[in-house]
């Protein structure tokens, strides 16, 4: 019976041995000048001021004002129907993006690139920013939220359409053209059909950032939940906010496995 033996493992160069150890010493090194170069005063974090105010308002958190149910759910809806609004423009208005993107659906180089880099600064802008910008050109409401969660989420889903877009099968648009399908015909019978789904499921798993960054929002004036939190630690009331954050967590924790259940069915 013939014996079979494994080759020997090639020999790992010197670099290949020390190469783990470097990466090692150069994460430390970042990890240490982080720390120092913000000024972290160890002595206040871990001062008595600081630990008599978190055994004061640590204990309130947990004990949640439930007189303020109804006006906590009532913003908390608010800032779900921005957060739907908002992510529903993006996701329409993120599919010619998406198209003009991707390189197997245009192929003039000029509307290519520009589409792409149109995406690339839309993504560099936060949404805090945005906020702040309209809040300051249209009022302190929920609309300036919603656009600015809008252009927010473009950038993205547009990254992640054109994506979907170039990884479809070619073949079946060729199949179609061979046929003498126009280009009406090819996009509804041969391309819409294989990014439909993956176009939901993105589109709803931006929701569930949306929804996230909804409940900031607020703070700096645009709307939702964020402003009664504004106002809840403004006037100390720690027992409200405590029951402001169990609302977020179990909306949002029963969004993210509701969604989650949907994409996983789309995909």
């Amino acid at each position: 019976m013939t014996e079979f033996t494994l080759p020997p493992k090639p020999k790992k160069t010197p670099w290949q041995k020390m190469r783990p150890y470097i990466i090692g010493i150069i994460l430390l090194a970042i990890y240490i000048w982080t720390f120092t170069s913000i000024e972290i005063r160890w002595s206040r974090v871990f001062s008595q001021h600081t630990i008599e105010s978190l055994t004061r308002v640590i204990p309130q958190l947990f004990s949640p004002d439930w007189s303020a149910f109804g006006k906590v759910m009532g913003l908390m809806w608010e800032t779900l129907l921005m957060a739907y609004t908002g992510t529903l423009m993006a996701a329409i208005l993120a599919i010619p993006f998406g198209f003009f993107a991707a390189r197997n659906m245009v192929k003039n180089k000029f509307l290519n690139t520009a589409s792409k880099w149109a995406l690339n600064a839309i993504r560099a802008f936060p949404e805090l920013v945005l906020a702040l910008m309209f809040v300051a050109a249209v009022g302190p409401r929920p609309f300036a939220g919603v656009i600015a969660i809008a252009i927010g989420s473009i950038g993205m889903l547009g990254k992640l359409y054109s994506e979907v877009i170039e990884s479809i099968d070619m073949n079946v648009v060729e199949a179609l053209e061979a046929n003498g399908a126009n280009k009406i015909q090819v996009l509804i019978y041969g391309i819409i059909p294989q990014i439909i789904p993956e176009f939901l499921s993105y589109a709803i798993y931006r929701f569930e950032i949306d929804v996230r960054a909804s409940t900031i929002l607020g703070i700096i004036g645009a709307g939702g939940i964020g402003t009664l939190i504004t106002i809840a630690t403004t006037n100390r009331n720690w027992s409200e906010v405590g029951l402001i954050l169990l609302v977020i967590i179990v909306v949002v924790t029963l969004i993210d496995i509701i969604s989650a259940q949907i994409r996983k069915r789309l995909v």
